[in-house]
């Protein structure tokens, strides 16, 4: 579940977000993390209604089957959950579910080459420190997480 792949435009007073996807990874699991970005960045707390199938599909510009697995998939992983008859909602613990799974899938997935890359470029721990320092205060602080 990666994120910040998508652009939003204004059209008609609508935010219709863009996602640019990769070729490398299905398109259900990209929305999956656009959806546990939400949920990280508390823009969808706990027992919030998200989307419905259709809003977000027209949102994202996607077809309404692919937001359906991809809802399946987060109901799988116990992130969200349905009222029958409300729709979906993220889980009282779905913040913590994502973070456990993002966190343990970059540790497996993306940290290993990431470290590759910084022994074969010779990068000093020092200067990534600060440039996430710097990452954090120009993406994050200040906003509500």
């Amino acid at each position: 579940m990666g994120g910040g792949l998508f652009q939003a435009e204004r059209e008609a007073g609508l935010i219709i977000h863009q996602m640019e996807f990769r070729d490398n990874e299905a398109i259900y699991l990209q929305i999956a993390a656009y959806v546990s970005e939400n949920i990280l960045l508390g823009k969808w707390p706990a027992e919030q209604k998200i989307p419905s199938v259709r809003d977000l599909a027209i949102e994202l510009e996607v077809n309404p089957n692919t937001v359906m697995r991809t809802y399946e998939f987060l109901q799988n992983q116990e992130v969200i959950y349905n009222k029958r008859g409300l729709g979906l909602f993220v889980a009282p613990d779905g913040f913590d579910k994502v973070k456990a799974y993002r966190k343990e899938r970059f540790i497996q997935q993306d940290l290993p080459e990431y470290f590759r890359n910084i022994y074969l470029l010779d990068i000093d721990l020092e200067d990534i420190q600060q440039r996430y320092e710097r990452f954090k205060a120009e993406n994050y602080d200040n906003k509500t997480k």
